[in-house]
């Protein structure tokens, strides 16, 4: 065996493992799971789309306890704010010393969810 087809190999197993350990959580949606690990490996982006109660939500953080990164979900609604995606500078004070200092929002973040992303006013 050559290098390449070594590591198309390790990729499978490792692939394989996070499916498994993912199926123990999300029951029969083995190709939905396999295309967001897929994603994962492109360095994409996917869009889940389904009425409330499908896991879309427990299949994201299901992915971030298995793959051991840290995950943040943003509720997309109509009066958020930029910087309440981004984070925004606040005023740390110590010791008399008053500085600004900024508060990274939840968009720094390994695995983020962006929940109801359509109920966003275009400004966000």
């Amino acid at each position: 065996m050559n290098e390449t087809s070594l590591d198309i190999h390790a990729v499978s197993r490792v692939s394989n493992a996070i499916l498994d350990e993912l199926s123990k959580v999300i029951v029969g949606q083995r190709d939905i799971v396999g295309g967001l690990v897929a994603s994962l490996y492109a360095n994409g982006h996917c869009l889940l789309i389904g009425v409330p109660g499908l896991a879309k939500t427990l299949l994201v953080q299901s992915i971030a306890r298995v793959l051991g990164v840290d995950f943040k979900r943003i509720q997309f609604t109509p009066d958020l704010m930029p910087s309440d995606i981004l984070g925004s500078e606040v005023i740390h004070e110590q010791q008399g010393h008053m500085e600004f200092r900024f508060r990274p929002g939840p968009v720094f973040t390994n695995l983020l969810l962006a929940d109801e992303i359509n109920r966003t006013p275009p400004k966000t």
